[in-house]
């Protein structure tokens, strides 16, 4: 399939929402003919994106970030949403990968493809499998599929994925985009900003970038995600000394993010392939 065939069979996927529909319209029918029923609860959505916008809306905290991740090489902006009854709701910051912010207008970008072992026991507890991207232009039509298997399959951090794997996992595309100078290595919003940095220390060039929720997923406050990056930099310099390093350039940008868990990539190609019979 070509990137706009993609593009068109996913947004036209129903991912549960029709049928989710249809059976909420028969449950409001019969629960309007029962004269004891004096309280309906919308059933939860089985779209995963709307599963977790709403388990956010539900927690009990009123406001907090998504669910922590092991990976380190994650994605990017905020939203914030706001229910009916919003005067005992705190906006949640939620990262671009957990809503959606795809844009059919956009043919080419810097991209990153992270992959991620999920864990059987619970969902939201990730491992990093792979991550490799460019913050060169590409066309999505062949940048995607060309990352996609670079990231799988040559990220020196990692074995190949193999066949056997893939039930396991989940993929993600984070588009980059609003790149600035920043004035300083404090100069960036956590959870907003993903950071590319670069330095001289003992006559030697190091550079090493985060993706924009990294930080937020980590638990870091500025200066710990600073102090990282340089160590992932391959700088071993002594922690309080990080400042004291040369040219210390720092350029922040944002991003967008998509990602699908297999389960929902098997349903959406099974999907495709009946559309496909009926012609």
């Amino acid at each position: 399939m070509t990137l706009y065939q993609v593009q068109t069979a996913w947004e036209a996927y129903p991912k549960g929402l029709e049928e989710e529909a249809t059976e909420s319209t028969l449950e409001d029918e019969e629960e309007a003919s029962d004269p004891e029923v004096t309280k309906h609860s919308d059933p939860a959505p089985r779209n995963p994106i709307l599963q977790r916008l709403s388990g956010s809306r539900n927690s009990s905290s009123g406001s907090s970030t998504p669910a922590s991740s092991s990976s380190t090489s994650l994605s990017p902006s905020t939203a914030a949403t706001t229910p009916a009854d919003s005067s005992t709701f705190v906006p949640i910051r939620l990262h671009p990968r957990r809503t959606s912010q795809r844009s059919s207008t956009i043919t080419e970008s810097p991209l990153f493809v992270t992959w991620n072992t999920v864990s059987p026991r619970d969902p939201t507890n990730k491992s990093l499998r792979g991550c490799i991207g460019t913050f060169e232009s590409l066309p999505l039509s062949s940048g995607l599929s060309s990352y996609a298997l670079t990231s799988a399959l040559s990220d020196h951090r990692f074995p190949p994925i193999s066949l056997s794997e893939l039930s396991t996992l989940d993929v993600s595309v984070t588009l980059l985009t609003d790149f600035e100078t920043a004035k300083n290595a404090m100069d960036w919003e956590l959870g907003a900003h993903g950071l590319r940095i670069s330095f001289y220390a003992k006559n030697k060039r190091y550079g090493a970038c985060y993706l924009p929720d990294v930080a937020v997923e980590q638990g870091w406050d500025k200066e710990e995600t600073v102090v990282s990056l340089m160590r992932k930099a391959g700088w071993g310099g002594r922690r309080e000394k990080w400042a004291e390093v040369g040219e210390l350039k720092v350029t922040r940008f944002q991003g967008m993010a998509e990602s699908v868990e297999w389960e929902e990539y098997k349903n959406w190609r099974e999907w495709v392939k009946k559309g496909a019979e009926k012609k």
